[in-house]
């Protein structure tokens, strides 16, 4: 057996591979950009071909950049996004386009179901919240308005799976898919029937993979895989994770007084249930956890990837800052003026907020410079990760969280690192690593080979952590004197613009 293991991760922009040893340390890695297409306002597609060789390509890069014999790959797994949908024929082809879960064409459908009282009862059956971008939603408006797609459609798939199956022909899926797709009871593990009933898609039950264990191995690398990648035909292929699960794991989230704190595309804060899923306020995502519990989800596109736009979109201007890295500036920035207050407000909803709250940079002046500007972004996202860490935390049957463990481009900062500990009131331990949504399903691939005699061991062999955060109180009393304005501002401006919202016609462009 090789001693190499090699993880992929399908996010939001990137498709990402790396290569780890059998202890979890990171060798090599490799991002190929996934082109993301708005053919419509609201829709957001991915040409799941196009994916696919993003994925291959960083394979195969991994492989020349690192020197690795394929001999020496143990095993492979895959990660991705979770809902969404990728769509199978017979065949194994896509029966239409990719859907990314940030697409929102099955929003007028929601408030439909909503309005008659379906969406709270199909809530109850699967065991979360019902949104526009869930698998559910978006196959309810496949059957509504594409019916042919329907017809075509011979198993329904999602971002990781259509991956893996290309690697190795295998089309099943796995409870953390499955789950935060919202097709199944994820009490029992088994599709829920009785909501696809009552939304009138009965049709779709047919069409559903078959569910198997994350640490499995379905599959071993085909003639045309190993061509395109590099692979070894014949690797062992293990099912793998949806990626809040695998960062869960990278992330050593084994207690339930630990809370998973994702600052990447998403905003995601993810509590362990070990006894029972959590109902008492039902969470945006539930499914149940490689290691035993189910873990419940909140989120929201209102993390480090509005930090992101600002940088390329006003800082660099469409090219590169000349003279060192631009995010080495702004961490400098926000050095000098943390624990101090400002004025300026951020709300970070450039890609969606609360009830149709806008973004924006509020409460400069004349005398606001880079520094607060800065510091206000800053504590703008870590504002709107407290909207969500609130929810997950709240109910009878919330998790008792005594620290965070924290993962995505925010956790890279030591000073945005403590800004979170600040304003949340919790410890923040960061993991060793940076790739971990490849991490935790190379954990299942470590697994599902042997390598280590169950996944739990492969994960506390495999993960550790790297920095600790301690609270501040008196930093953190600075920000939050500020947070009940921030949230009564949020409000008002998303009702404002409910207010002044124009008709359909008079809308942008799908094109805008």
């Amino acid at each position: 057996m090789g001693d190499c293991l090699i993880g992929i991760d399908a996010g939001g922009t990137m498709t990402k591979a790396a290569l780890f040893d059998l202890q979890g340390r990171e060798k090599a890695s490799a991002h190929s950009r996934n082109v993301t297409t708005f053919p419509q306002l609201g829709w957001t597609e991915r040409d799941p071909e196009g994916m696919w060789r993003a994925a291959a390509s960083a394979i195969s890069t991994v492989l020349q950049q690192s020197g690795t014999d394929p001999a020496d790959i143990a095993a492979i797994s895959v990660s991705g996004y979770g809902s969404g949908l990728f769509l199978l024929d017979r065949e194994g082809n896509p029966a239409r386009p990719g859907i990314v879960s940030t697409d929102g064409r099955a929003a007028s459908l929601v408030a439909e179901w909503t309005a008659d009282g379906r969406t709270e009862q199909v809530a109850k059956l699967v065991n979360q919240s019902v949104w526009p971008g869930q698998s559910l939603a978006l196959l309810g408006w496949l059957h509504r308005h594409e019916p042919e797609v329907v017809e075509r459609t011979h198993t329904v798939s999602f971002c990781k799976d259509f991956l893996r199956m290309r690697l190795c022909g295998d089309v099943s899926t796995d409870f953390t898919d499955a789950g935060s797709a919202g097709l199944i009871d994820v009490s029992t593990g088994t599709y829920s029937q009785e909501a696809l009933g009552l939304l009138g898609m009965e049709a779709w039950n047919s069409r559903m993979p078959q569910i198997g264990p994350s640490d499995e191995v379905s599959g071993h690398i085909s003639a045309e895989a190993a061509g395109l990648t590099g692979l070894k035909q014949g690797t062992p292929v293990v099912r793998g994770t949806v990626d809040m699960s695998a960062s869960a794991m990278a992330s050593l989230l084994t207690d339930p007084s630990q809370m998973s704190v994702v600052a990447g595309t998403f905003s995601i804060a993810t509590t362990l249930h070990q006894t029972t899923p959590k109902m008492n306020t039902i969470p945006m995502l539930q499914f149940a956890y490689p290691l035993g519990g189910w873990l419940a989800v909140q989120g929201s596109a209102t993390s480090a990837s509005n930090l992101e736009w600002v940088v390329k979109t006003l800082l660099q201007q469409g090219g590169e800052q000349e003279g060192g890295d631009v995010y080495d500036t702004i961490n400098a920035a926000v050095k000098r003026v943390m624990g101090k207050h400002t004025n300026a407000m951020f709300f970070p909803y450039l890609f969606g907020g609360p009830e149709g709250a806008p973004a924006g940079l509020v409460g400069i002046t004349a005398r606001t410079d880079f520094d607060k500007a800065m510091l206000a972004i800053f504590e703008g996202i870590v504002f709107a990760h407290k909207s969500d860490i609130d929810a997950a935390l709240s109910g009878s049957d919330a998790a008792s969280a005594s620290v965070i463990r924290m993962t995505g481009g925010a956790s890279k900062s030591p000073y945005w690192s403590q800004m979170f500990a600040d304003i949340l009131g919790l410890p923040v331990e960061v993991p060793e690593g940076s790739e971990f949504g490849a991490l935790g399903t190379a954990m299942c691939a470590a697994a599902g080979i042997g390598a280590y005699p169950s996944l739990e061991e492969a994960v506390n062999g495999m993960a550790g952590i790297a920095r600790r955060h301690e609270v501040n109180a008196q930093a953190g009393n600075v920000h939050l004197a500020k947070y009940p304005r921030y949230c009564a501002l949020r409000d008002a401006m998303a009702q404002a613009m409910i207010a002044t919202e124009p008709a359909a016609d008079a809308r942008e462009p799908a094109h805008a």
